[in-house]
């Protein structure tokens, strides 16, 4: 009796690796961070919206992920304001074609606002790596995509955050969102010396590669988005353009 135990008890060790799963291989984890903070007026947070929504869905972005070697890419999508003020709107998505892409896309016009607060980036960034962290997928390449008309105006160092960040394998995209210095309520915050793409430039991105685009105004914010996944879909593994 206690041999034939013995036996089943080797018998399902040798079968677990067997049965357990490994991670579905993408060409992509991709982190949509979103800026919800007080600067964000309503029209403003609907255009970000919309802007994410219909990029991830555009005919050009689709054809990027399905030059991959995968074919496939996996994105979550966050809101995120000050310090602990950060939500994970839509978890994990496999993205591989025209329907997957549009269910997402309409997901994100459905979602609410989760904060209207002050800006913490680096809580942001802080957040959207402990998402890869967990993330179901498996990809060499891991990104953050941060959108945002401001500079880090609360919460921890956000230089800290980003070296952080970039020291676990992760590059840091940025959006930088302008504001017209004219209509501007906080200039200091949104139009730092030297601008906000400088800021994002000095202060956000990171990581081989990484980048910053410019949305002269809430209204471009698609078409520069529709630019920057492009943009971060076609990098190869080291930082350079895939092939």
């Amino acid at each position: 009796m206690m041999r034939i135990l013995r036996c089943a008890l080797a018998l399902a060790v040798l079968a677990g690796p067997i049965c357990a799963r490994a991670a579905e291989p993408v060409d992509l984890l991709l982190a949509l961070a979103m800026d919800v903070s007080r600067s964000m007026d309503q029209p403003k947070f609907q255009l970000q919206r919309e802007g994410y929504a219909a990029a991830i869905a555009n005919p050009q972005v689709l054809n990027a992920i399905q030059s991959g070697p995968h074919q496939r890419i996996a994105i979550c999508f966050l809101d995120w304001s000050g310090p602990g003020e950060q939500k994970l709107v839509i978890d994990w998505s496999l993205i591989d074609g025209a329907a997957s892409a549009t269910r997402f896309s309409n997901l994100i016009a459905q979602m609410p606002r989760s904060f209207f607060n002050s800006t913490s980036i680096a809580g942001g960034i802080d957040f959207a790596a402990g998402q890869i962290a967990k993330a179901p997928f498996d990809s060499e390449r891991h990104a953050i995509d941060v959108s945002g008309d401001g500079t880090n105006n609360s919460g921890r160092d956000v230089l800290l955050a980003r070296d952080q960040a970039v020291g676990k394998g992760i590059v840091i995209n940025g959006l930088a969102i302008l504001t017209d210095i004219r209509f501007a309520q906080n200039p200091q915050h949104t139009n730092p010396p030297g601008g906000l793409e400088k800021y994002y430039r000095e202060h956000v991105i990171g990581g081989p590669g990484s980048f910053v685009m410019v949305a002269e105004d809430f209204s471009s914010f698609g078409r520069a988005m529709v630019k920057k996944l492009i943009a971060e879909i076609a990098m190869g593994p080291a930082g350079g353009a895939g092939g």
